[in-house]
Parts: structure tokens; C-alpha cells; sequence
């Protein structure tokens, strides 16, 4: 089964020729192609894209800065839909992310899809810019890559659900992608890589915005590119209204006013208590 659009002869050749491209992009390095697949197979990934917020055990997001559906892994992944996103998992991909981004630490796939897989976005949806988690649930790797697969036919600039790109001071928004199908994003991943599609989705009642999310990761990474400190979600303002903090946990409190080691002692003994 062939997944890229035939057209495309050698991924290598084609990553080299568009490397000095995403190593130079505005405001980080990222890239965008359109017509990547094969045609016939993504319009069957589309076709077996469910509506998530009629599915059980999907993660729904509903506050300020955030207001869409993600599945979990594979779970309502087709038969095609898996291929698909197991070839994206693939060596021949792989390499073509290696060579195109210049990374020098080796990429590796995330099979259990962990904030990926499916993204759904209604009407009124949307995701204010931030920079993504850097550090995987269960492998601990780093997050180096985002690979974003648009599923969205007949898509109206009018509809929105732009993907825009900001720097990191938020002055503007260097780049704003509309998610038409077949369309692909690619960005690196760093504390200070802002992304989002941060204005409400103006769609028509019976369309919303889909997309199928792909991540990857390295074992270790330039120091540069993170604050030294594990995270989650960082949602960045546009403006002083823009978005709204997320309360903080007495664990993030603890953690903020003990010094580094008792924060490292007391995770040992919780590790040593539990097993």
C-alpha cells in the first residue's frame, strides 16, 4: 500500500531539498506540504473519522483555553486509519523527519499515541497558542516533533481553524495555515515554539475541524531549546485577557518553594513507598 502521493519518488531527496526551507522558517523551524498522501487513502481516513464527542473514554477539553475532543491511542482507529498511522510511526518516515530537521539526536515513534491520534475541533472550538509538553507520560523521552495530518474537504478561509505560528516574544503571528485536506505541518517542539489555532471555529453547525496528530521523541536534546523543568501545557497570551491561568496543585506549590533536593528525596520515598 502505497500512503504517499505517488508522485513523491524519494522521500530522502525530497527532505534534502526542503531541509535549508524548515531550518529557516519564521518564527521556528517548520514546514508545509500540501498533497503529501495518497488521495484515495487519506479519503478513507477521513471517511472512518468518527465523531468524538459522541464516542466513550475520548478526552474532552472545555475551559478557556482550550475546547476540543482527542481520542486515546488507537482505540477507534479503522483498519486503514492504522495502517496510515503506523506507517507515519515507520523508518522511511523517521528518516525523512531525521534528514529534513536536522536533528542529531535519533527520532523515535510513539506507538502509544500519547496526546496524538485524533483531534477533533466544533464549532466554537478552538486551542490558544502554547508550547507543547516536552516530556513523554510513560518513556520520559523528549518531544522534538509535531507532525500534523489535515482531513478537512471543502474547508472556507472563512471557516477559520487557521494553525498559526507565533514568536516567542507573542508579537504576531508569523504563519496562519488553513487545515484543508491533505494539507501537512511540521514544526520542531521546544519551550518556546508557540503554536495554536487560538480564535473560536466559525464552521457551519454540521462540519468541524479534523486532523490526525503525530509526535516524536529523542533521548535527550540541545539544553537550549527547554527550561530545565518538566511540563505540561504552556498556554501563552496574545494579550493580558487572552487566556487563563490554571490553578495551582499543592504539588506544583511544594514543588516551587522546596529546594531541589528534598523535591528529589521526597519523590524517592514516595517511588519506594508505593513499591
Amino acid at each position: 500500500m502505497n500512503f504517499l502521493n505517488p508522485e513523491i519518488e524519494d522521500l530522502q531527496q525530497l527532505a534534502r531539498d526542503k531541509q535549508q526551507e524548515y531550518l529557516n522558517a519564521k518564527p521556528f523551524p517548520s514546514i508545509v506540504f500540501d498533497n503529501f498522501f495518497n488521495e484515495e487513502i487519506l479519503t478513507q481516513v477521513l471517511n472512518d473519522f468518527p465523531d468524538l464527542s459522541k464516542k466513550k473514554d475520548v478526552i474532552t477539553y472545555d475551559n478557556h483555553n482550550e475546547k476540543k475532543f482527542e481520542a486515546k491511542g488507537e482505540r477507534y482507529f479503522s483498519d486503514v486509519t492504522k495502517a496510515f498511522a503506523h506507517y507515519l510511526n515507520s523508518q522511511p518516515i523517521l528518516e525523512f523527519l531525521q534528514e529534513l530537521t536536522s536533528i542529531k539526536e535519533i527520532l523515535l515513534p510513539d506507538p502509544y499515541f500519547v496526546g496524538g491520534g485524533y483531534h477533533e475541533i466544533k464549532p466554537g472550538g478552538l486551542l490558544k497558542v502554547h508550547a507543547d509538553f516536552n516530556k513523554h507520560d510513560f518513556t520520559k523521552l523528549d518531544r522534538r516533533i509535531n507532525l500534523l495530518v489535515y482531513l478537512n474537504k471543502d474547508w472556507e478561509d472563512s471557516y477559520g481553524g487557521h494553525f498559526e505560528l507565533w514568536d516567542e516574544q507573542m508579537t504576531k503571528s508569523h504563519r496562519k495555515v488553513l487545515p484543508i485536506f491533505n494539507r501537512v505541518a511540521i514544526f520542531s517542539t521546544t519551550d518556546f515554539s508557540y503554536h495554536g489555532h487560538p480564535d473560536p471555529l466559525t464552521c457551519p453547525p454540521d462540519r468541524s475541524r479534523k486532523s490526525l496528530a503525530l509526535y516524536y521523541y529523542s533521548n535527550g536534546r540541545p539544553k537550549g531549546e527547554i527550561s530545565n523543568k518538566t511540563h505540561g501545557t504552556l498556554f501563552k497570551g496574545r494579550n493580558k485577557n487572552d487566556i487563563e491561568k490554571e490553578p495551582l496543585t499543592l504539588r506544583d506549590i511544594v514543588a516551587d518553594i522546596m529546594p531541589p533536593v528534598l523535591v528529589r528525596t521526597a519523590k524517592k520515598l514516595i517511588k519506594r513507598n508505593n513499591n
